[in-house]
């Protein structure tokens, strides 16, 4: 013969309560689960390594013959979403140099659009640059040099 707890009508027993309190507690914990995934879903995900890419670099921009009176920088987004310049940098050396020059970027970068660095200014050049993103001061060799996009 089982024994059973008994309790009146409406009347839990102790091992009853607790075991409602675990199950409501669990299924407290599912939803939030659930609601935290969906959060993190609705978000944009981080761009992937190779979305920002360095599509043109010119060096020697304001030179005897240049065409562009600035050095410049273009980025291009490859990536599905946009991505946040914000604490990234474009960074230059010259070709044997330990000395980096930085151009600190800002704002965002939209899916398959271009973002334009304007540095420095030479004493020639035909062709001003279209308005920049960014403005920096970086006078970049014609021939060689070291750099790219940092954070």
């Amino acid at each position: 013969m089982q024994t059973r707890a008994f309790a009146p009508r409406g009347h839990r027993t102790i091992s009853g309560s607790i075991s409602l309190l675990l199950s409501v507690l669990a299924a407290s914990l599912l939803i939030l689960a659930a609601a935290v995934l969906a959060s993190a879903n609705a978000h944009t995900e981080a761009p992937e390594a190779n979305d920002l890419r360095v599509s043109q670099v010119y060096g020697g921009g304001g030179n005897a013959g240049a065409t562009y009176t600035n050095d410049f920088i273009e980025l291009f987004n490859a990536g599905a979403g946009s991505i946040n310049l914000s604490g990234w940098s474009v960074q230059y050396a010259s070709a044997t140099g330990t000395s980096w020059q930085v151009t600190n970027l800002s704002g965002s970068l939209v899916a398959g659009h271009y973002y334009l660095i304007q540095e420095a200014q030479g004493a020639g050049g035909t062709t001003p640059l279209p308005t920049p993103d960014a403005t920096g001061t970086i006078a970049m060799s014609g021939s060689t040099g070291q750099g790219g996009p940092g954070q």
